[in-house]
């Protein structure tokens, strides 16, 4: 099995997560950031992960440590998970609608972190959440993770429904990205490491 437990606690926020690549969608979520735990369930679900996600952050100020600290926690335990990543697809590519919204996303888990996002999320809040928020999650996830991500939303109305259509998106590609594929001999790059 892939997996990684990580803890991180700093005097801002507490993060807990095992994350397991080859689940079944089993998710337990509770960070004290209702929509993030939304987006977090769906992303461990529609992925076929196994995720327990615990957070404890200073939320009386806002979301935002708490939330980018869940994406630095997250990234690299996938990146753990992943190990030497011998016999990785690699690469990995998902559009996902959502009523409305239309957001689509691909991964290369290269070793060379980059986020490239491309869209436009329509209103400055979900409830109480601040949307700018995804923005962090995504970078540090991607940061951490050691991968290059490209986040494009194509078109919405909907704030939630694009934010939703995204957290799906990065599953399905983090997904298929991830999945064993027997062809591949060692690791599916002609240097020969991605590590």
């Amino acid at each position: 099995m892939r997996k990684a437990e990580l803890k991180r606690n700093t005097n801002e926020t507490k993060i807990d997560i095992a994350f397991s690549i080859d689940g079944e969608g089993k998710a337990n979520i509770e960070t004290g950031v209702p929509f993030m735990d939304h987006m977090l369930d769906l992303f461990i679900k529609h992925g076929l992960f196994d995720g327990d996600i615990k957070a404890d952050g200073d939320t009386h100020i806002d979301d935002h440590h708490t939330t980018e600290d869940i994406g630095i926690v997250l990234g690299q335990a996938v990146r753990e998970a992943l190990g030497d990543k011998k016999g990785i697809r690699r690469y990995g590519n998902a559009f996902v609608p959502m009523d409305d919204a239309l957001a689509q996303v691909v991964i290369d888990c290269s070793n060379r972190p980059h986020l490239e996002f491309r869209g436009d999320i329509p209103n400055e809040k979900v409830g109480t959440f601040d949307t700018e928020l995804v923005y962090e999650f995504l970078w540090k996830f991607a940061l951490e993770s050691r991968m290059n991500v490209h986040v494009i939303i194509h078109y919405g109305k909907n704030t939630h429904h694009i934010i939703e259509a995204v957290f799906k998106a990065l599953a399905r590609a983090l997904d298929e990205a991830t999945q064993i594929d027997p062809r591949v001999k060692g690791v599916p790059s002609t240097k020969g490491l991605l590590t």
